[in-house]
Protein backbone atom coordinates (compact mmCIF):
# COMPACT_ATOMS: atom_id res chain seq x y z
CA UNK A 1 0.00 0.00 0.00
CA UNK A 2 1.37 3.40 -0.99
CA UNK A 3 -0.63 6.63 -1.05
CA UNK A 4 0.92 10.03 -1.56
CA UNK A 5 -1.47 12.98 -1.49
CA UNK A 6 -2.44 16.27 0.02
CA UNK A 7 -4.49 15.55 3.14
CA UNK A 8 -6.37 17.36 5.88
CA UNK A 9 -5.30 16.38 9.39
CA UNK A 10 -8.47 15.36 11.26
CA UNK A 11 -7.29 13.57 14.41
CA UNK A 12 -4.02 12.99 16.25
CA UNK A 13 -3.52 10.46 19.04
CA UNK A 14 -0.31 9.85 20.92
CA UNK A 15 1.22 6.41 20.49
CA UNK A 16 4.12 5.31 22.61
CA UNK A 17 6.56 7.80 24.01
CA UNK A 18 7.28 9.80 20.88
CA UNK A 19 4.96 8.70 18.08
CA UNK A 20 1.45 9.63 16.96
CA UNK A 21 -1.36 7.98 15.04
CA UNK A 22 -2.84 10.46 12.61
CA UNK A 23 -6.11 10.25 10.71
CA UNK A 24 -6.16 12.45 7.64
CA UNK A 25 -8.67 12.94 4.83
CA UNK A 26 -7.33 12.61 1.28
CA UNK A 27 -9.14 13.58 -1.96
CA UNK A 28 -9.09 10.18 -3.67
CA UNK A 29 -8.48 7.60 -0.94
CA UNK A 30 -10.69 8.94 1.83
CA UNK A 31 -9.80 8.86 5.50
CA UNK A 32 -6.49 7.11 6.17
CA UNK A 33 -4.67 6.40 9.40
CA UNK A 34 -0.91 6.24 9.73
CA UNK A 35 1.83 6.11 12.34
CA UNK A 36 4.13 9.12 12.42
CA UNK A 37 7.48 8.38 14.01
CA UNK A 38 8.44 11.29 16.23
CA UNK A 39 4.98 12.74 15.82
CA UNK A 40 5.10 14.34 19.27
CA UNK A 41 8.44 16.00 18.65
CA UNK A 42 8.90 19.74 18.75
CA UNK A 43 9.38 19.76 14.98
CA UNK A 44 6.22 17.84 14.08
CA UNK A 45 3.75 19.02 16.72
CA UNK A 46 2.99 22.26 14.83
CA UNK A 47 2.47 20.23 11.64
CA UNK A 48 0.12 17.64 13.12
CA UNK A 49 -2.64 20.03 14.12
CA UNK A 50 -6.24 19.20 13.13
CA UNK A 51 -7.22 21.38 10.19
CA UNK A 52 -3.71 21.66 8.75
CA UNK A 53 -3.15 20.71 5.14
CA UNK A 54 -0.20 18.34 4.75
CA UNK A 55 1.54 16.43 2.03
CA UNK A 56 1.21 12.88 3.30
CA UNK A 57 3.03 9.72 2.29
CA UNK A 58 1.42 6.50 3.59
CA UNK A 59 3.36 3.26 3.14
CA UNK A 60 2.59 -0.27 4.35
CA UNK A 61 3.76 -3.72 3.26
CA UNK A 62 0.33 -5.30 3.66
CA UNK A 63 -3.28 -4.09 3.73
CA UNK A 64 -3.61 -5.18 7.37
CA UNK A 65 -0.58 -3.23 8.59
CA UNK A 66 -0.93 0.30 9.98
CA UNK A 67 0.91 2.41 7.42
CA UNK A 68 3.96 4.43 8.28
CA UNK A 69 3.22 8.07 7.56
CA UNK A 70 5.64 10.84 6.73
CA UNK A 71 4.33 14.38 6.54
CA UNK A 72 5.28 17.77 5.21
CA UNK A 73 3.32 20.91 6.01
CA UNK A 74 1.51 22.40 3.02
CA UNK A 75 -0.70 24.98 4.74
CA UNK A 76 -0.94 25.78 8.43
CA UNK A 77 -4.29 26.68 9.94
CA UNK A 78 -3.00 26.46 13.50
CA UNK A 79 -2.88 30.24 13.88
CA UNK A 80 -6.66 30.31 14.41
CA UNK A 81 -6.51 27.85 17.31
CA UNK A 82 -5.90 30.74 19.70
CA UNK A 83 -9.27 32.29 18.73
CA UNK A 84 -12.17 30.63 20.57
CA UNK A 85 -14.81 30.59 17.84
CA UNK A 86 -12.62 29.60 14.87
CA UNK A 87 -10.88 27.00 17.06
CA UNK A 88 -14.25 25.49 18.02
CA UNK A 89 -15.25 25.34 14.35
CA UNK A 90 -12.02 23.62 13.26
CA UNK A 91 -12.14 21.23 16.21
CA UNK A 92 -15.72 20.18 15.46
CA UNK A 93 -15.40 19.81 11.68
CA UNK A 94 -12.27 17.68 11.89
CA UNK A 95 -13.44 15.59 14.86
CA UNK A 96 -16.76 14.85 13.16
CA UNK A 97 -15.01 13.79 9.96
CA UNK A 98 -12.51 11.59 11.78
CA UNK A 99 -15.25 9.91 13.80
CA UNK A 100 -17.87 9.08 11.19
CA UNK A 101 -15.98 8.53 7.93
CA UNK A 102 -15.06 4.91 7.24
CA UNK A 103 -11.47 4.03 6.52
CA UNK A 104 -10.12 4.15 2.97
CA UNK A 105 -13.37 4.98 1.19
CA UNK A 106 -13.16 7.94 -1.19
CA UNK A 107 -15.37 10.96 -0.53
CA UNK A 108 -14.03 13.62 -2.92
CA UNK A 109 -17.01 15.93 -2.39
CA UNK A 110 -16.52 15.83 1.37
CA UNK A 111 -12.81 16.52 1.00
CA UNK A 112 -13.52 19.59 -1.13
CA UNK A 113 -16.29 20.76 1.21
CA UNK A 114 -14.20 20.32 4.37
CA UNK A 115 -11.25 22.11 2.79
CA UNK A 116 -13.61 24.92 1.78
CA UNK A 117 -15.09 25.24 5.28
CA UNK A 118 -11.65 25.39 6.89
CA UNK A 119 -10.47 27.94 4.34
CA UNK A 120 -13.56 30.05 5.07
CA UNK A 121 -12.90 29.91 8.82
CA UNK A 122 -9.38 31.18 8.24
CA UNK A 123 -10.52 33.91 5.84
CA UNK A 124 -13.46 35.12 7.96
CA UNK A 125 -13.02 34.13 11.61
CA UNK A 126 -16.06 36.24 12.64
CA UNK A 127 -18.34 33.28 11.72
CA UNK A 128 -20.82 35.08 9.47
CA UNK A 129 -18.67 34.04 6.53
CA UNK A 130 -18.47 30.33 7.39
CA UNK A 131 -21.38 29.31 9.62
CA UNK A 132 -23.71 28.49 6.71
CA UNK A 133 -20.89 26.51 5.06
CA UNK A 134 -20.54 24.44 8.23
CA UNK A 135 -24.25 23.60 8.23
CA UNK A 136 -24.03 22.64 4.55
CA UNK A 137 -21.00 20.45 5.28
CA UNK A 138 -22.92 18.56 7.96
CA UNK A 139 -25.84 18.14 5.56
CA UNK A 140 -23.53 16.87 2.80
CA UNK A 141 -21.88 14.45 5.22
CA UNK A 142 -25.28 12.99 6.12
CA UNK A 143 -26.05 12.61 2.41
CA UNK A 144 -22.72 11.00 1.52
CA UNK A 145 -23.12 8.44 4.31
CA UNK A 146 -26.64 7.47 3.27
CA UNK A 147 -28.71 9.56 5.69
CA UNK A 148 -29.54 12.50 3.46
CA UNK A 149 -32.59 14.66 3.99
CA UNK A 150 -35.20 15.00 1.26
CA UNK A 151 -35.70 18.70 0.73
CA UNK A 152 -37.04 18.42 -2.81
CA UNK A 153 -40.72 18.64 -1.92
CA UNK A 154 -43.32 18.38 0.80
CA UNK A 155 -43.71 14.81 2.08
CA UNK A 156 -47.37 15.53 2.87
CA UNK A 157 -48.59 17.28 -0.27
CA UNK A 158 -45.90 16.57 -2.87
CA UNK A 159 -45.51 20.26 -3.74
CA UNK A 160 -42.24 22.18 -3.54
CA UNK A 161 -43.77 25.53 -2.65
CA UNK A 162 -43.05 27.35 0.62
CA UNK A 163 -41.10 24.54 2.29
CA UNK A 164 -40.66 25.60 5.92
CA UNK A 165 -40.14 22.51 8.10
CA UNK A 166 -38.48 19.09 8.20
CA UNK A 167 -39.99 16.00 9.76
CA UNK A 168 -37.66 14.79 12.56
CA UNK A 169 -38.72 11.22 11.80
CA UNK A 170 -38.58 10.94 8.00
CA UNK A 171 -36.11 13.73 7.22
CA UNK A 172 -38.48 15.01 4.55
CA UNK A 173 -39.42 18.63 3.97
CA UNK A 174 -42.89 19.89 4.90
CA UNK A 175 -44.63 22.95 3.46
CA UNK A 176 -45.76 25.77 5.71
CA UNK A 177 -49.45 25.08 5.13
CA UNK A 178 -49.17 21.32 5.63
CA UNK A 179 -47.06 21.67 8.77
CA UNK A 180 -48.85 24.55 10.45
CA UNK A 181 -50.85 22.37 12.85
CA UNK A 182 -47.76 20.32 13.76
CA UNK A 183 -45.06 22.99 13.75
CA UNK A 184 -44.13 22.38 17.38
CA UNK A 185 -43.13 18.82 16.48
CA UNK A 186 -41.25 19.77 13.31
CA UNK A 187 -37.78 21.21 12.76
CA UNK A 188 -37.50 24.62 11.08
CA UNK A 189 -36.01 24.50 7.59
CA UNK A 190 -33.79 27.57 7.04
CA UNK A 191 -34.24 29.18 3.65
CA UNK A 192 -30.50 29.30 2.86
CA UNK A 193 -30.48 25.49 2.54
CA UNK A 194 -32.96 25.81 -0.33
CA UNK A 195 -32.02 29.11 -1.89
CA UNK A 196 -28.28 29.31 -1.21
CA UNK A 197 -26.50 32.43 -0.05
CA UNK A 198 -25.92 33.62 3.48
CA UNK A 199 -28.45 33.20 6.24
CA UNK A 200 -29.67 35.35 9.09
CA UNK A 201 -28.44 34.32 12.52
CA UNK A 202 -31.77 32.75 13.50
CA UNK A 203 -31.68 30.70 10.30
CA UNK A 204 -28.10 29.64 10.97
CA UNK A 205 -28.96 28.41 14.46
CA UNK A 206 -32.02 26.62 13.05
CA UNK A 207 -29.68 24.98 10.55
CA UNK A 208 -27.44 23.67 13.31
CA UNK A 209 -30.48 22.41 15.18
CA UNK A 210 -31.69 20.60 12.06
CA UNK A 211 -28.44 18.87 11.13
CA UNK A 212 -27.62 18.20 14.79
CA UNK A 213 -30.80 16.20 15.24
CA UNK A 214 -29.97 13.83 12.39
CA UNK A 215 -26.25 13.63 13.16
CA UNK A 216 -27.01 12.54 16.70
CA UNK A 217 -29.76 10.15 15.67
CA UNK A 218 -28.10 8.49 12.68
CA UNK A 219 -24.33 8.81 13.00
CA UNK A 220 -23.15 9.80 16.46
CA UNK A 221 -24.34 6.83 18.44
CA UNK A 222 -22.49 4.81 21.08
CA UNK A 223 -18.94 5.94 21.74
CA UNK A 224 -19.10 8.48 18.92
CA UNK A 225 -21.61 10.54 20.88
CA UNK A 226 -18.72 11.79 23.03
CA UNK A 227 -17.66 14.22 20.31
CA UNK A 228 -20.98 16.07 20.57
CA UNK A 229 -19.35 18.10 23.35
CA UNK A 230 -17.22 19.75 20.63
CA UNK A 231 -20.36 20.65 18.70
CA UNK A 232 -22.04 22.04 21.80
CA UNK A 233 -19.04 24.30 22.39
CA UNK A 234 -19.28 25.59 18.83
CA UNK A 235 -23.02 26.28 18.98
CA UNK A 236 -22.73 27.93 22.40
CA UNK A 237 -20.01 30.25 21.12
CA UNK A 238 -22.10 31.08 18.05
CA UNK A 239 -25.02 32.00 20.29
CA UNK A 240 -22.78 34.22 22.38
CA UNK A 241 -21.45 35.85 19.21
CA UNK A 242 -25.00 36.61 18.12
CA UNK A 243 -25.68 38.14 21.54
Amino acid sequence: MHVEALAIVCAVRTHGEHGAIVRALTPSDGMLAGYVRGGRSRRLRPVLVPGNLIRADFRARTEEQLPALTVELSESRAGMMSEALPAAAIEWATALSATVLPEAQPFPRLYSALDGVLAAVIAAPAARGWATAMVRYELLLLTELGFGLDLSGCVASGTNDDLAYVSPKSGGAVSRSAGELYRERLLPLPSFLLEGGAGEWNDILDGFRLTGHFLERDLLRGRAIDILAARERLVDRLKRAVG
